[in-house]
């Protein structure tokens, strides 16, 4: 079939659509589209009505591409690997530059001036361009933590603390409930543990689940774990996600926890700082703790859900 407006031949087989591709790869179709305007990275056939179209070996490159970020280079340096050859892979994979390292910068000191517009100029440009997890990965957890250092070594203040959480809580928020219309995957519930008052981990893990093409039904900070049964059977959920800090207490994981997974028929998983401190006393409560990594936690998840 020979398509009009510039468009290429259409095979009959072997072609997926955008949505496909960012369940395949992880990477959002906003991610694919830039990548495709601003970098030539990849070139989709294109149908007569303009819909995006791509073979396994474009999803073989993509998930060659976010390995590559994944190791620390830039988008821009990702392009001249391609280019090149694998032959130079290697020390192109070691940049003198590092892009994390000065996008972290950039937003310091946006956060120091407490200066809402750079704030949002420079965090939405890494979102266009990388793969939320890598996002998270390489900017926001580490910048978290220097803010907490800062603090701890009197050279900040609460207040840098507070503008940055407030400021990605409502900007992963309104990009959740953007996001979350059309996906067709399993049924996530997602809630932070009793106690836990700080809800950013629990945000960035449902917009990189909404990546892999899971559906979220999102309940926020402090969520009596009594409550959630109800609500997982009400919703038809095939799983519940906790999140917490090392704060949580610990009747919270010897008491509440083993009741809600002796209440529940679907997997329990656990994560942020508290999955990292007691994974034992997890286990033991008949639940899954998760790491950091929110690539891993997703293919843990998916893995435990695809074997039921």
């Amino acid at each position: 079939m020979k398509a009009n407006n510039g468009t290429r031949n259409l095979p009959d087989e072997g072609l997926v659509p955008i949505r496909t591709v960012s369940s395949l790869t992880g990477v959002n179709s906003v991610t694919l589209r830039a990548w495709e305007r601003r970098y030539d990275l990849i070139k989709p056939i294109r149908t007569p009505k303009g819909h995006r179209l791509y073979t396994m070996t474009d999803v073989e490159m993509i998930n060659q591409v976010v390995a590559l970020l994944d190791n620390g280079m830039s988008i821009g340096q990702v392009r001249q690997v391609l280019e090149t050859g694998k032959a130079r892979l290697e020390t192109a994979a070691q940049p003198d530059f590092d892009p994390w390292l000065n996008y972290q910068h950039r937003l310091l000191q946006a956060i120091v001036d407490f200066d809402d517009g750079v704030l949002n100029e420079i965090y939405s440009e890494t979102l266009s361009l990388y793969p939320v997890d890598i996002v998270t990965s390489r900017l926001i957890v580490p910048l978290l933590r220097e803010l907490g250092e800062r603090w701890a070594q009197n050279e900040g203040s609460v207040a840098e603390e507070h503008f940055f959480s407030v400021f990605l809580r409502n900007k992963l928020g309104a990009r959740f409930h953007h996001l979350s219309r059309g996906q067709q995957g399993p049924k996530l519930l997602a809630a932070c543990l009793p106690g836990e008052q700080h809800e950013v981990g629990l945000l960035l893990f449902a917009l990189a689940a909404l990546d892999w093409n899971y559906r979220v039904v999102l309940l926020g900070p402090n969520t009596p774990l009594g409550e959630l049964p109800p609500v997982a059977a009400r919703a038809a959920t095939q799983a519940i996600v906790l999140s917490g800090s090392a704060e949580v207490a610990a009747a919270v994981i010897e008491r509440d926890l083993p009741q809600l997974c002796r209440a529940v028929s679907i997997p329990v998983f656990v994560g942020g700082e508290v999955a990292d401190r007691h994974p034992a006393a997890i286990r033991a409560a008949g639940a899954l703790p998760l790491g950091d990594d929110l690539n891993l936690a997703l293919r843990g998840i998916d893995s435990t859900l695809t074997r039921r």
